[in-house]
């Protein structure tokens, strides 16, 4: 990996964009990325919310009994899903791709700022050896999401479907929900990964891998709380 001696860092004003970004008027670095964290904590609270909705229908199904008309009486249907082991190797493998993710912000806010301090300076900051961690994380978001799919395959072997029980339903509608917000990370990474082909500057693409990777630790950690919901409040 590359190393840094520059203390110019991503939240840093002076990193800009271009040296035509004061006189267009458009806000400086920190602002911009300040207004993208922003953006990212909106769109994420109706996710927080919708998991704790998610999470407080879980824990009271698990107690409510049903009318079983075959005795005429109440009873309890919740029967607890084991898990496919295959689910810990995902988790193993999301938060792997986060790290990635993390090195992939960290490696772009320290091209932001050596190009900053370079152009300052008057000179050029040369030919960098860059680890391709952005491509690294999208291989193993596409491998969870592959890890998903066999897992359901692997619930459905075993007897449990969408509709077999009410705890089976939880565990796909949980899974299920969370595999689609991971695609759409997936596809915010591919869109930071193309910024560079589309002539984007180097601000502009920090910036765009800083909320994607935010965003991205959030699903981990979105994970494994999940995990252990459905393990441990069964």
């Amino acid at each position: 990996m590359a190393s840094f001696t520059t203390t110019a860092t991503a939240d840093d004003p002076r990193i800009s964009g271009g040296g035509d970004q004061s006189s267009s008027g458009l806000p400086d670095y920190a602002t911009r990325l300040r207004r993208a964290r922003l953006g990212l904590l909106v769109a994420l609270t109706p996710v927080i919310m919708l998991f704790v909705s998610f999470t407080s229908a879980y824990v009271v199904r698990q107690g409510l009994p049903t009318f079983d008309p075959r005795t005429n009486a109440m009873v309890h249907d919740w029967i607890p899903v084991a898990l496919p082991r295959l689910l810990l190797i995902n988790t193993g493998v999301l938060v792997l791709s986060s790290l990635f993710m993390e090195l992939a912000r960290r490696q772009i806010k320290g091209r932001a700022a050596l190009a900053s301090a370079t152009t300052a300076r008057g000179v050029s900051s040369g030919d960098q050896m860059l680890i391709p961690w952005l491509p690294i994380t999208i291989a193993l978001g596409l491998l969870f999401l592959f890890g998903q799919w066999t897992a359901w395959k692997q619930l459905a072997g075993n007897g449990f479907y969408v509709a077999t029980t009410p705890s089976s339903s939880f565990v796909y509608l949980l899974t299920g929900t969370h595999a689609i917000h991971l695609m759409g990370g997936v596809l915010a990474l591919l869109v930071a990964g193309s910024a560079s082909l589309m002539g984007r500057s180097l601000t502009t693409r920090s910036i765009v891998v800083d909320v994607t990777a935010w965003y991205w630790h959030f699903m981990a950690g979105l994970w494994i709380y999940i995990l252990c919901l459905l393990e441990f409040a069964s």
